[in-house]
C-alpha cells in the first residue's frame, strides 16, 4: 500500500509539472496570436524606436536601435548634444561618459552578458527552448488591480563579480489580452544591487501588423520610476553600420 501510495504521489506530480508547463505554452501561445503571430515576429530584423523618458520633470528625447545580429544603441539628445548608451557593435560594448563626454568601452565580464541578451531580440520567449531557456508558470497574481498570469523565465546564467548568476525574469501577464504588463528581475550591479527592477507595459498600439507597447516605466519594485512614452517604432529600418562602432575605430577607419 506504501508503495502504491508513492507510486500515485510520484506520477502526480509528474502530471503536475506537464501540466504547468503546457499551461505557461498555452499563455504564450495567446500571446503571439494577439499580437501578430510569430512568423510576423520572425520577419522583424531591426527596430528603431523614438520616445521620451521623464526625468524628474523633463522630456528627454531618445532613440533606440535594435537589430536582429544583435547591434543595439540608445541615442538620448540633450541640450543639442547627442549621447549615445549600451552600444553594442556585435563585439564591444561601449557608452558615451556623461561626465567628459568620451567614449568608453565596457570591460570583458559586462559585454559577454550585454551579449547574452541579445537573443532576446524581437521576443525573449520566441523560440525561448532554442535559446536554452526555461519558462514556467507560476500562478495568478494581480498587478495593479489587474489579474495576471506569472510566468517565470530562465535565461542563459550570467557571469557577475567572476561568479555564475542565474539570469531570472518573471513576467505578468493580463489575463484578459494575455500581453505582458509587468516584468520584474534582480538588479545584479550598480548601486541598486540586489533588489527587484520593475518595468511595466501598457498602451498596445499596431505597427504593420504587430503590437508593441507604447507605454513604459521603469525603476524599482515598490519605489520610483521613470515613465517612457514611445512616439514611433519603425520595423526594419536603415542604419549606417558606423553609427555603432567605437569612436576611435571609426577615426581608424577613415584615415
Amino acid at each position: 500500500m506504501k508503495t502504491l501510495r508513492f507510486t500515485v504521489l510520484a506520477l502526480a506530480l509528474a502530471l503536475g509539472t506537464s501540466l504547468q508547463a503546457q499551461t505557461a505554452d498555452e499563455i504564450l501561445d495567446n500571446y503571439f496570436e494577439n499580437i501578430g503571430g510569430r512568423e510576423n515576429l520572425k520577419a522583424v530584423t531591426g527596430m528603431k524606436m523614438t520616445a521620451k523618458v521623464n526625468q524628474q520633470g523633463m522630456e528627454i528625447p531618445l532613440e533606440i536601435y535594435q537589430l536582429s545580429d544583435g547591434r543595439q544603441m540608445t541615442v538620448i539628445k540633450f541640450q543639442g548634444k547627442e549621447i549615445k548608451q549600451g552600444v553594442f557593435d556585435g563585439e564591444t560594448l561601449w557608452s558615451t561618459n556623461f561626465m567628459t563626454m568620451k567614449a568608453e568601452k565596457s570591460d570583458a565580464e559586462a559585454t559577454a552578458n550585454f551579449k547574452l541578451n541579445t537573443n532576446d531580440f524581437p521576443d525573449s520567449f520566441l523560440d525561448y527552448k532554442d535559446k536554452g531557456y526555461t519558462v514556467e508558470y507560476v500562478g495568478e497574481e494581480s498587478v495593479e488591480g489587474t489579474p495576471a498570469y506569472k510566468i517565470k523565465l530562465v535565461k542563459e546564467p550570467l557571469t557577475i563579480d567572476g561568479e555564475t548568476k542565474e539570469d531570472v525574469a518573471f513576467y505578468y501577464f493580463d489575463t484578459e489580452n494575455y500581453v505582458p504588463i509587468a516584468m520584474e528581475s534582480e538588479i545584479h550591479m550598480g548601486p541598486m544591487k540586489g533588489q527587484m527592477s520593475w518595468v511595466t507595459f501598457s498602451d498596445y498600439q499596431e505597427v504593420d501588423g504587430l503590437y508593441f507597447p507604447f507605454s513604459m516605466s521603469q525603476g524599482v519594485k515598490n519605489g520610483g520610476s521613470q515613465p517612457i512614452t514611445m512616439e514611433t517604432i519603425e520595423l526594419n529600418p536603415e542604419v549606417d553600420a558606423a553609427a555603432f562602432a567605437f569612436p576611435e575605430e571609426v577615426a581608424e577607419t577613415k584615415e
